[in-house]
């Protein structure tokens, strides 16, 4: 019976038999198992499939969610640095492009005469100035403005690049690109400049010296357009690309007094860079004015006898210096030949400059101050004070000058054929004795000289081989020999003839004329070393202030020595080389002198002296370039001299 039991049939994936195609023939299955059979297998197919898929798209979105995290952290950091940190900074530039500060030149310090003669003054002028940070960024736009200023101005393309290299670092700075221009010439340009906002027109000032005095040049110097490179080297004073600068003379040397305070103007401005409107303005403070101690119709005067004088002899270089004894006050310095310093102010150009510099006679050179000349015979009133100071002779001891010293076979001369005869120290002075100076200098026979030592050391006291310091620039130190110069220098130890030379201002001695002025007034002042000055004092706003300047005695001054020197100085007038002064209506004082040039060259004439004897006011000294004997150019031109400021001065 049980034989006829339905029995429920297995199933098994084993049953499962290929045929081609997957759901071929199944043994021993049904076809709803076999749906059964498909579910479960594809479920257990695609389960595995589904988890991998999975953990790779969570990990992708996790690595996305870290990368958009950092970036916004880094957005964040830098917007809070920018904010906090840079701020400020940001701040300013932001202002600095919004706003636009132009400087407003200060006029200069005027300077004067001592008879209020003005010498140097300031004219209205107008400048037309580039900033290069208001340029169009477009280099077509920018070329297009170039090429405009250059057609409206004549400037070249060229020059426009130049200051475009020069000033690279300094994009923000007023920079000249034309000055001193007419008021006619402004007026039309400015018309114009309302499209061109990289370029401004200044109401300025050019630097103008009225006097037609040439050589007053030296003096004054002049003021001009600050360099590329002066302005680098200098823009951490305060100066600026418009600025003047003075180069040379007083110019220079007092610049600072002269310059006064700049103003400025704040304006605001557009993204073009065009004015909008005035936000501050402060006006400039003028610098301070300079009054000289000098005489501007005695520097004329002497200017023009100069020129006489070297005509009439055929040369065409010499000085004159006149100074007050008792102060140091220079009263009039003629240095020719001179030149133009309104050339130098204006600008000059390259092939004027040229000739100036290449010219034989060098006119540009101040000769008074930086030329260096052996003094001849105007340094023996130093030699004959040091042997007196150091009671090596008295006033009374004499030596017998026969015509020269012979030391071997060399022979030391006198001037004057046959000698001087018998000669004491005030006969010396005022005939130029050589033979009186070797013997005292380097020591004869019995007499013991001074020796070269003590010849530089007193030569010292008198301000010999340095500088007076001179209130103007460039001036010369000198130059006082010695044995270890010479040897070093030259390879030769020293003779007794070279101390023989020394001794009568010749060899390898120099000196500047303003030393000698210097000089001759501390014999006329008796014994006092005043510094050399022009500047008498400044005038702020009306105001004078005094100018301070160095003066002190000669360093273990002999009162009685310099009176015996003085002495002999005023016979070099009554009898001795300078006699043509004698015949002044007042009493004078001085040394004449005759110094070796170059080879094959005339010798140089000097004549140093002060007057009226007494109470003197006026030291002159006068170089006459290769001029030849004192007597008959330097001490006639003296005498023209001393006669016309007698007559003319004034307390």
């Amino acid at each position: 019976m049980n034989f006829f039991k339905k029995k429920t049939p297995k199933v098994s994936i084993f049953s499962v038999q290929q045929d081609g195609v997957f759901g071929s023939r199944l043994e021993h299955a049904s076809l709803k198992t076999f749906d059964v059979f498909l579910e479960k297998g594809a479920s257990i197919f695609q389960k595995p499939h589904q988890t991998v898929h999975s953990i790779v798209q969570n990990k992708r979105l996790w690595w996305s969610f870290v990368v958009v995290m950092a970036v916004l952290g880094i957005f964040f950091s830098r917007a809070l640095y920018l904010q906090l940190m840079k701020g400020g900074y940001y701040h300013v530039l932001a202002d600095e492009n919004r706003y636009h500060t132009t400087r407003i030149v200060s006029p200069r310090g005027k300077i004067f005469d001592r008879n209020n003669q003005l010498l140097a003054t300031n004219i209205p002028s107008f400048l037309l100035t580039m900033t290069i940070a208001r340029l169009p960024k477009d280099e077509q736009e920018r070329n297009k403005e170039f090429q405009k200023i250059c057609d409206l101005t004549g400037v070249q393309r060229t020059d426009l690049d130049l200051l475009l290299t020069q000033y690279a670092k300094r994009t923000k700075e007023d920079i000249p690109v034309v000055r001193k221009m007419s008021h006619e010439a402004a007026m039309k340009l400015s018309i114009q400049l309302d499209d061109l906002p990289g370029f401004e027109l200044i109401a300025s000032t050019q630097r103008s010296y009225p006097s037609a005095i040439l050589s007053l040049s030296h003096i004054l110097g002049y003021a001009g357009k600050i360099t590329a490179e002066e302005y680098e080297a200098m823009a951490t004073q305060g100066y600026r690309p418009i600025d003047l600068l003075g180069k040379a003379g007083l110019e220079k040397s007092y610049e600072q007094t002269l310059r006064g305070i700049p103003g400025k103007k704040v304006v605001e401005v557009n993204a073009s860079g065009m004015e909008l409107s005035v936000i501050s303005k402060s006006d400039p403070t003028p610098g301070d004015d300079l009054v000289l101690g000098l005489d501007a119709t005695f520097q004329k005067y002497i200017e023009t006898r100069l020129q006489d004088t070297l005509k009439a002899h055929g040369v065409s270089r010499g000085t004159v210096i006149a100074m007050d004894p008792q102060t140091g006050l220079l009263r009039a310095v003629v240095s020719l030949p001179a030149y133009d310093n309104n050339q130098f102010a204006e600008g000059l150009d390259p092939e004027t400059y040229k000739l100036l510099a290449e010219d034989k006679n060098l006119p540009l050179f101040f000769r008074a101050v930086s030329g260096e000349y052996p003094s001849g015979s105007t340094f023996k009133p130093v030699v004959a004070y040091a042997a007196l100071a150091e009671h090596l002779i008295s006033e009374h001891t004499s030596f017998l000058s026969n015509g020269g010293l012979r030391i071997g076979e060399w022979f030391f001369p006198d001037w004057k054929v046959g000698g001087h005869g018998v000669t004491d120290v005030r006969k010396a002075i005022a005939e130029s004795v050589n033979t009186f100076f070797y013997i005292i200098g380097g020591g004869f026979d019995q007499t013991t000289g001074l020796g070269v030592e003590k010849i530089v050391a007193y030569a010292k006291k008198f301000g010999f081989g340095s500088r007076t310091n001179i209130d103007v620039p460039g001036e010369a130190n000198g130059f006082l020999p010695s044995k270890e110069w010479k040897q070093k220098a030259k390879g030769e130890r020293w003779y007794v003839g070279d101390t023989y030379h020394l001794a009568i201002g010749q060899g390898d001695f120099l000196t500047s004329p303003i030393q000698l002025a210097q000089m001759t007034s501390v014999f006329a002042n008796s014994g006092t070393i005043h510094q050399p000055h022009f500047v008498e004092y400044v005038k702020e706003n009306g105001a004078i202030k005094p100018v301070t300047f160095e003066s002190k005695q000669v360093s273990e001054l002999d009162s009685q020595a310099i009176q015996i020197v003085r002495d002999g100085m005023r016979q070099t007038v009554v009898y001795g080389s300078a006699r043509p002064l004698q015949t002044l209506s007042f009493p004078t004082a001085g040394k004449t002198g005759t110094a070796q040039s170059k080879p094959g060259s005339p010798t140089h004439a000097w004549f140093t002296g002060f007057g009226p004897y007494d109470e003197p006011t006026l030291t002159l000294t006068i170089l006459i370039e290769e001029g030849g004997e004192s007597f008959t150019t330097a001490v006639p031109l003296a005498k023209d001299i001393f006669a016309w400021w007698y007559a003319h001065q004034k307390p």
